[in-house]
């Protein structure tokens, strides 16, 4: 049913996650990660690299207590993919 005689078609369109890893690495973002069980700590850093499964290489990463605010630097890391809840892009 259309309302005063004119029909719209809203399409969402929705990427890939990889695809957004996959910008995330080329243009060197800093990104922020919520991983599952861990609800009180996010950690943030570069993507260097990362494989098919979403398993990441961060560079100059951080980890970040939510309740404290504190920050403790872990240099470089590797974060199994199936461990990530959520990323975003941080403004620097």
């Amino acid at each position: 049913m259309a309302y005063g005689g004119q029909c719209q078609k809203v399409q969402k369109v929705m990427g890939q996650p990889i695809n957004l890893i996959f910008r995330y690495l080329q243009n060197r973002s800093r990104i922020q990660m919520w991983l599952y069980e861990q609800v009180n700590m996010q950690r943030e850093g570069c993507i260097i690299d990362f494989d098919e499964y979403m398993n990441l290489i961060l560079d100059d990463a951080q980890e970040i207590h939510s309740k404290t605010k504190s920050r403790k630097q872990l240099g470089q890391i590797i974060l199994k993919g199936g461990d990530i809840a959520l990323f975003q892009s941080v403004s620097n």
